[in-house]
């Protein structure tokens, strides 16, 4: 896989790198627990992102349904405290056949590309959860990180633009997670550094996926406000941070 060529466009579009402190501190094997858990529950996150565009935008009512279905086995064990669920046999049930069809151009590009990112997200869920499992990590909840409030109180509050506004934010969600996974990896053991370069290739189209519905849905020309975002996500990134998680500013 050509790691340089994938990740150029990403670096472009982030307004900045990591910053080295939080490197720093993600390189220190008694944060891999937290590390691995962060990253899996946001994994499951960015599945519910996608699944509430597609039901909010596009979906009937049993293609709604059976969103919901999906991704409830993993919402309950990792929000409710549920059982661990097969998630191998869980992962065979997600597929295009149950959406609807629209002739709305807009509305299938949503569905096609959200029910895609939705399957792969939830199977790299399930990779985090076998790795933490390999490494006899438990599962213990969390709280959330204020990088994704941080970007979601900017989004306006009309559609379209509030619409416009969310699929930017996903766009700079996943590409920070792409440059994360990347800059991570050497330090990683090496199964887990060859877990987290598989994911380089689907992070960084997914971040393309969202920018290009964006400016799909906009009747104006979306730049000022990918530049409004880009701005944002780096004062979050590069700003204390008082928690440490995936997509944390500098550590206190």
């Amino acid at each position: 896989m050509d790691y340089p060529q994938i990740l150029s466009p990403v670096l472009n579009f982030l307004h900045c790198p990591t910053p080295q402190s939080w490197l720093d501190k993600a390189r220190d094997p008694s944060m891999l627990p937290l590390l691995l858990t962060d990253h899996m529950v946001c994994e499951l996150k960015a599945a519910q992102t996608a699944m509430l565009l597609v039901r909010r935008y596009v979906a009937d009512k049993s293609g709604s349904d059976a969103l919901l279905a999906w991704l409830k086995p993993y919402e309950e064990f990792t929000f409710r405290e549920g059982p661990e669920p097969d998630f191998v046999a869980l992962h065979k049930l997600i597929g295009k056949s149950v959406m609807p069809q629209t002739d709305d151009a807009w509305g299938q590009a949503l569905i096609d590309s959200m029910v895609l990112l939705i399957k792969e997200e939830l199977h790299h869920f399930w990779q985090v959860r076998e790795a933490m499992l390999a490494r006899n990590i438990p599962y213990v909840k969390i709280t959330a990180s204020r990088y994704a409030k941080g970007m979601l109180k900017e989004v306006r509050t009309h559609e379209p633009l509030t619409l416009v506004d969310k699929l930017i934010c996903g766009a700079y969600i996943e590409a920070r997670s792409c440059e994360r996974f990347a800059a991570l990896a050497p330090w990683l053991d090496e199964d887990l550094q060859k877990f987290y370069l598989s994911l380089l290739r689907s992070e960084a189209r997914h971040y393309q996926d969202y920018l290009a519905l964006a400016q799909q849905i906009s009747t104006t020309d979306i730049s000022p406000r990918v530049r409004h975002f880009g701005e944002v996500e780096a004062l979050l990134i590069s700003t204390p941070d008082a928690e440490f998680r995936f997509h944390s500013g500098v550590p206190v």
